[in-house]
């Protein structure tokens, strides 16, 4: 039956707005003192963090980095660089990983007694005296909250209530079960990284960057990152920052880095290296805690489109250093081998420039040349090239695969590369469907294969002058 009258039906766009992958987002993992935070979030699961404020609230603050990864690359990427948002996983579970600390006399100074950060506000027993003293009750005689001393550490406080029965007393005997950070292993960072796949269904967000200082100098924390950052959810690409150990287990000398670096397989093009630490004042981090907020801050600057390095670009730092806090002064020449001919990035104070990164290559270099494996930023838009192809075409999938289908790909595909190209972050870029890649097999069960080709600027290492003394100048002196 027809329906009288003039209708008008709408249709959707054959041309797509592209969903551009985000970048410069770090997943990081390592151990929190969650046991202090407001609202603590849980362990081994990925947690969103758009500032400084929040994730204190969601994971704590210590100052302890060595037993507190976590907050390392807490302060430098909220407080250094201003850099957000970060996808934290606290791996200390203080259900499991946790000790208990036998009653004992304290001080009393102020009304006050300073535990531990490490003290489990929930489990603390406080009695009058000795052991056989009376026991108090919180809420009525004491309360436990975290905050900072007069030292700014981070500490477990219990204070005396004025109407409480012990407002005056000289001395508390209190037990406590602790978190432990010690215990926490290899295998338990492991673990950790591999829940950067479940980022994309925890938070919604897809990281780029796996970082976990202090953990990542193991080669099998390592290896692993790698693996995950290749392929995260099996589909999205991104890197691993990696810090070679500069304790004395490691490299202590940069004439090492070279054999360390084979000897421990340090060569994946989803690795990016760096040595050795960096100190600004009296806090110590890694490089690679230093290196993911630089990255963030440059991709941020570019509208977040990862095409330059971060080489050549300012760190928050005065001086590098050993792990043992012994500095290193690296000369132009080593800086030289390091970044340009093993493939490592590093630090440098050149003149006026101040300390800055050095190093474009990602750990694949020297051994595999190619250029969109072994320059950083060249592979990172290799990334987010292919993250935001997954990204924008995903709804497509299992749709009629008709003709209409496939020039609303291509069509949408070039029109978002000839962008990227007019704003100079490509050389060039096209998506084509060629028949010698899409046999009529592969058409009949279903899978359709497109052609992106794409070159992003490589980085400009080295700018040549030369120089010669031109004597006709001279002549024109003396014969005009």
């Amino acid at each position: 039956m027809a329906e009288l009258g003039v209708h008008v039906y709408e249709q959707a766009t054959s041309v797509a707005t592209p969903t551009k992958a985000a970048v410069g987002i770090t997943f990081v993992v390592g151990t929190a003192p969650a046991q202090a935070a407001e609202q603590p979030a849980k362990p081994n699961v990925p947690v969103l963090a758009t500032s400084w404020d929040e994730a204190v609230e969601k994971l704590g603050f210590s100052y302890d980095w060595k037993s507190y990864t976590l907050c390392e690359f807490m302060y430098a990427h909220f407080q250094l660089f201003g850099a957000q948002p970060v996808i934290f996983c606290n791996v200390l579970d203080q259900d499991n990983m946790k000790k208990e600390v036998v009653a004992q006399d304290y001080g009393v100074a102020d009304h006050k007694v300073a535990l531990p950060v490490e003290a489990v506000a929930s489990t603390i027993q406080v009695k009058t005296g000795a052991i056989e003293g009376t026991a108090l009750e919180e809420g009525t005689d004491y309360s436990v909250f975290y905050t900072r001393d007069e030292e700014n550490t981070y500490v477990c406080m219990v204070e005396l209530l004025e109407d409480g029965s012990a407002y005056n007393a000289e001395t508390l005997n209190i037990a406590y079960t602790a978190v432990d950070p010690s215990v926490v292993k290899t295998a338990d960072v492991a673990d950790g990284v591999a829940q950067v796949d479940a980022c994309m269904t925890e938070v919604g967000v897809v990281p780029d960057l796996i970082c976990a200082p202090g953990w990542s100098e193991d080669s099998v924390v390592a290896a692993i990152m790698a693996t995950k950052a290749g392929a995260i959810n099996g589909l999205f690409g991104g890197k691993a920052v990696v810090d070679i150990d500069s304790s004395e287990e490691g490299v202590t000398n940069y004439t090492d880095l070279s054999g360390y670096k084979i000897q421990n397989n340090l060569t994946d093009a989803n690795q990016i290296l760096c040595w050795p630490m960096v100190k600004l004042g009296g806090y110590t981090f890694h490089l690679s805690t230093q290196l993911c907020g630089l990255m963030a801050t440059v991709d941020a600057g570019n509208r977040g489109v990862p095409y330059e390095s971060p080489s050549n670009k300012n760190l928050k730092m005065d001086a590098c250093v050993l792990a043992d806090g012994t500095e290193v002064n690296l000369t132009w020449d080593q800086v030289n081998l390091i970044a340009g001919s093993w493939g490592i990035v590093t630090a440098v104070n050149f003149l006026d420039s101040g300390w800055v990164a050095k190093g474009n290559y990602t750990a694949c270099y020297p051994g595999n040349t190619d250029v969109k494996d072994q320059f950083i930023p060249v592979s990172r838009m290799f990334d987010f090239i292919g993250n935001t192809l997954i990204r924008t075409f995903w709804t497509k999938m299992d749709k009629p695969m008709t003709t209409a289908l496939r020039d609303s790909i291509l069509q949408t595909c070039n029109i978002w590369l000839a962008g990227l190209c007019g704003s100079g972050y490509l050389y060039g870029a096209r998506a084509e469907l060629l028949a010698d890649e899409n046999p009529l097999t592969d058409l009949m069960d279903g899978i359709i294969k497109l052609h992106v080709y794409n070159a992003s600027p490589v980085p400009a290492q080295e700018i040549d002058f030369i120089l010669e003394y031109d004597i006709s100048y001279m002549e024109k002196a003396f014969t005009a």
